[in-house]
């Protein structure tokens, strides 16, 4: 009879434990590290405090705990567009979002949890539009960092009004139409070719430079030896002509098939010296 008691006991009261367990379980919700929760209340609508990490109670069925995640994510952003001289221009663009952690309720509330697809492509491409179209197709070649910075600038402050902040912003791909690919290629083989023809224009006048400074020492040094043959008379040429005849009996002595014959005079002394070549 007491068991039956205890059991009726038992049964009565694990309806409640249990429900009160259940409560219990659903009354509790974690936020996690990089995470941040918002509460809506089905009274009061979405509370303005951020909830932080950890774990937290809330009143079950009554609130619910919104996640957002706070850390910093890539995206990038396409569009084609025109640029000041009529060119398209196809842009990739790189943006590192965070959503701003006070805000989180307001984000919710107008936005909901999907704000960066909400908000970044078309904000994203708005100010693409609006900054190539200031730029001809050269200039954002050539000027590409303050084409940059001018992006950056101005698509942080209209994400700001949406209260998503950027941590970078930058452009990865650029391409142009195919015209004016081929019109850049074909400018930088006229720039080529008038670099190799400056070059042999350059190159001939040192070459001609150079003929005619030595057409100057040669006339130069023609017109010292003139002098000095004015100057020498007669002996300067005697003097030469001895020179060259020891030349000649120098290579003469040295060949084999050559003797010297000596000869006498007349008065019985020496005389010229005969050169014999007894080759065969």
């Amino acid at each position: 009879m007491n068991s039956t008691r205890a059991l009726n006991l038992i049964s009565r009261l694990a309806i409640p434990v249990g429900l009160a367990v259940s409560a219990a379980q659903y009354s509790l919700y974690d936020v996690k590290g990089g995470t941040r929760a918002v509460i809506f209340d089905r009274l009061s609508g979405v509370k303005q405090e951020v909830i932080g990490e950890g774990t937290h109670f809330l009143v079950p069925w009554l609130q619910r705990a919104i996640i957002y995640d706070v850390r910093t994510k890539p995206r990038n952003i396409s569009t084609v567009t025109g640029s000041k001289d009529l060119q398209m221009v196809s842009l990739t663009l790189r943006v590192l979002h965070r959503p701003d952690v006070p805000h989180l309720p307001q984000i919710y509330q107008s936005l909901g949890q999907d704000y960066d697809e909400r908000v970044l492509p078309s904000i994203g491409n708005e100010v693409l539009k609006a900054i190539v179209a200031q730029f001809d197709a050269a200039e954002l070649i050539t000027q590409r960092e303050i084409v940059s910075g001018r992006i950056r600038d101005e698509l942080v402050k209209r994400a700001q009004e949406f209260n998503i902040q950027l941590e970078d912003v930058s452009i990865t791909h650029m391409t142009f139409g195919k015209e004016f690919t081929k019109a850049v290629e074909q400018k930088q083989i006229a720039q080529q070719d008038a670099e190799r023809a400056r070059f042999i224009v350059e190159k001939a006048e040192q070459e001609r430079q150079a003929a005619v400074i030595r057409a100057e020492g040669e006339a130069e040094a023609a017109e010292t030896i003139s002098k000095a043959l004015e100057k020498a008379g007669d002996g300067l040429l005697l003097i030469r002509r001895i020179e060259a005849s020891k030349e000649i009996a120098t290579t003469l002595a040295q060949s084999p098939n050559i003797t010297y014959v000596p000869s006498e005079s007349s008065t019985g002394g020496a005389g010229n010296t005969l050169l014999l070549n007894v080759g065969r």
